[in-house]
Order: C-alpha cells, then structure tokens, then sequence
C-alpha cells in the first residue's frame, strides 16, 4: 500500500473527530492530530482504533504514544503491517 493510499486513509478516519475542519485541506505527513486538526486526547484513543480496524493491524501503547502527526502514524501503519 503506498504512502498516498494510506494517507487518505487516515484522513477519512480522523475527519469526524477534527475541529479544525479547515486543516483537512492540507493534510499530509506534517499534520498534527493536535494542534492541527484539534483531535482532543479522548478520541485518538478513537482514531487509533478505527486505524487498527481499517488496517487489521493492532497498535501498541508505545506507538500510540509517538502517533502524533500523520507521518508519524503513516509509519507506524507500514510497519505493523510489514510485521504480519
């Protein structure tokens, strides 16, 4: 799956819980969940469920902990599935 594919993804799943619809235009590798879309802490718990049923992957607490911009869970996706 490409960068690209996983990318939109994500966006599609972190787009019901931004506050900051206007930052989903430019949504790429630097988007900060946080401070960039306004995802509050309670539902990143629900995006990184979502990212663990749309890519059958499961997220550990750590990765969780790093999962802060799109990149960061773009690479923590390619590399759980790449363990399967």
């Amino acid at each position: 799956m490409s960068n690209t594919d996983i990318l939109e993804k994500l966006k599609k799943i972190v787009t019901p819980y931004a506050q900051q619809k206007s930052a989903l235009e430019g949504f790429n590798d630097k988007t900060d969940f946080i401070n960039d879309l306004q995802v509050n802490s309670a539902n990143l718990v629900d995006v990184v469920l979502d990212v663990e049923d749309e890519f059958n992957i499961e997220i550990d607490n750590e990765s969780m902990d790093g999962m802060l911009t799109a990149g960061d869970a773009r690479e923590i996706i390619q590399r759980k599935m790449a363990e399967k």
